[in-house]
């Protein structure tokens, strides 16, 4: 297996007739997937997504993929390609058609209007290509064909690259789910049939890479379902992703089974479920779904709420009513079910608000008590299986952390794709297929873009790494005024501390120690402020670790007069 360096430089010019793949995100982590093809000059990319912010980033809204390696060939991207329209795939178009507007978007029905509604709120008005499975559009030099697989969310699509380096397929996320509920399943003839044509390089789905046999039927969460309505005795409220209209599907059966009304709660759930519904992906009953506003006329063992938050995210509707900071209350005796998995990194803030629900009285159904969650992707036994089909002659793990990457590599050894043709890779690095062969061959730059607020890549890791100091060990400022002529101490030190668990009246002991520090430098003709700065932060710091045991950031201020 061919794994990635370290110490890896910028690639050299990509080789006559080679293509050049370019994973800058969803390698060694769970979403913001963003994959660059280039060949003859010329880029396509598939997917361009985000990754939500985990508790050791404060502040954040979302993390981009680094687009600043092809941030000057703008003009050669020929389109993007999204498989389907979860956030971890299309959430970053946004903020790279912000930097080209008329690059083409090219998708599925549902897919488009998803993110079309999302580049409306940007004020985006996208160039798009809608395709169906089955279709083959040829987009600059890239022909590429799109093949139907089965997920979480409808009208999901593979698809197969062709250009005159070889064929590449990258799957997307998939599972083989035998009996979905839209009847659409993953199309294994065609992957047969390209097969059959030869498979020069394929990226597969990781995710799922390590859980052994194959995934459940989504249908399978029917029954369970099932039995949580008919024992709610008052309000039943339900946690998912905004686009998963499969689960939202089943949730609108039971209510409509136990004679229930639905409320749908937040921006993106009512825009997404609105779009599914009109486009005919999600079948709703006639007066099964009513305003929001309305449920205060219904009796609570009528209303069902379906709202965001299933993550523990701490602005969505979930948290704030856990946090009893929503207009909804939650009261002893309501249901609440969260109808998802656990996103790696997660697991705190959703037990979090877990905890916070049981407070108020709600009885709380998840994944870790009862089935109310299958996975969208393709467990062990069915990424097997695809394999054996495929035989692909070289196989690139995508779409996983670390752990994920490696067992999905593992699963193509076991099946026959020699070792040395298996590429293990991370974000940034470039893997070239030329004369049949793929191989690593450099690396470019793929951080973390943040976003934080209104601000796209501003924020950076020592802003993170000082948020999370005055998060954990709080600020102490210090105040002193100094004579320019003589470098004596004349007002000050004046000390104030905020969230350090000093208490202000305990700096007495220290305020001798700085005074008696900076007259010595001014004694031994040290007259400069920023250094004066730093010896009041050392001298400081020094007692508080001494004392306390603590680190929090100390910011001298130093005025002479």
């Amino acid at each position: 297996m061919s794994h990635p360096h370290p110490e890896l430089g910028p690639p050299p010019p990509l080789a006559e007739g080679g293509l050049r793949v370019t994973p800058l995100g969803g390698l060694g982590e769970i979403g913001r997937n963003m994959t660059v093809f280039e060949y003859g000059g010329r880029l396509l990319i598939i997917d361009c997504g985000v990754l939500f912010p985990e508790e050791e980033q404060p502040g954040i809204d979302l993390i981009l993929p680094d687009f600043s390696s092809i941030r000057d060939r703008l003009d050669d991207i020929e389109g993007i390609v999204l498989t389907h329209g979860h956030e971890d795939h299309i959430g970053g178009v946004p903020y790279l058609l912000r930097e080209k507007p008329d690059i083409p978007l090219i998708g599925s029905k549902l897919t488009l209007a998803l993110i079309e509604a999302k580049l409306q709120e940007h004020r985006i008005r996208p160039y798009t290509l809608e395709v169906a499975e089955g279709q083959r559009e040829r987009i600059g030099p890239f022909d590429c064909e799109f093949i139907a697989v089965n997920h979480s969310i409808p009208d999901a699509l593979a698809v197969a690259v062709r250009t005159p380096a070889g064929m590449v397929v990258h799957t997307g996320d998939f599972k083989m789910d035998q009996l979905p509920l839209d009847n659409r399943l993953t199309d294994l003839h065609a992957f047969a049939r390209l097969s059959e044509e030869g498979i020069d390089l394929l990226l597969t789905d990781s995710t799922n890479a390590e859980v052994p046999g194959f995934t459940p039927h989504e249908r399978d969460i029917s029954g369970v379902l099932r039995q949580v309505f008919a024992g709610a005795r008052k309000r039943i409220i339900v946690a998912s992703f905004a686009s998963h209209v499969h689960r939202i599907q089943q949730i609108l059966d039971a209510a409509y089974e136990y004679g229930r009304r639905v409320a749908f709660v937040g921006r993106s759930m009512v825009r997404n479920m609105g779009i599914a519904r009109d486009l005919g992906y999600l079948k709703v009953p006639p007066g099964l779904v009513v305003d929001v506003k309305t449920l205060d006329d219904l009796p609570d063992h009528e209303v069902v709420l379906v709202c965001t938050g299933s993550q523990g995210e701490p602005m969505a509707a979930l948290s704030r009513m856990a946090n009893r900071d929503h207009q909804i209350r939650i009261v002893e005796g309501d249901t609440v079910i969260l109808a998802s998995s656990l996103i790696p990194g997660n697991e705190n803030a959703v037990y979090r608000v877990i905890n916070g629900l049981t407070r108020w009285g709600a009885n709380v159904v998840h994944k870790g008590n009862a089935k109310v969650h299958v996975s969208g992707h393709a467990s062990a036994g069915e990424l097997l299986y695809f394999y054996n089909i495929c035989r692909p002659k070289n196989l690139m793990p995508v779409h996983g952390e670390w752990r994920h990457l490696r067992a999905n590599a593992e699963l193509g050894a076991l099946t026959g794709v020699p070792h040395d043709r298996i590429v293990i890779a991370e974000d940034g690095v470039t893997v070239d297929l030329v004369e049949g062969k793929a191989k690593i061959s450099g690396k470019v730059q793929a951080g973390y873009v943040y976003v934080d607020g209104l601000s796209v890549g501003d924020v950076g890791e020592p802003a993170l790494k000082d948020r999370k100091i005055l998060g954990d060990e709080g600020i102490i400022s210090v105040f002193v005024v100094l004579d320019s002529t003589t470098g004596k101490v004349t007002g000050g030190p004046h000390i104030q501390a905020r969230g350090s668990g000093i208490e202000d009246s305990a700096f007495g002991e220290v305020m001798p120690k700085i005074a008696q520090a900076l007259e010595k430098s001014a004694q031994e003709g040290i007259a400069d402020s920023h250094q004066m700065q730093q010896l009041i932060r050392r001298t400081l710091g020094k007692w508080v670790s001494d004392t306390y045991r603590r680190r929090p950031m100390i910011l001298p201020v130093v005025v002479e007069v």
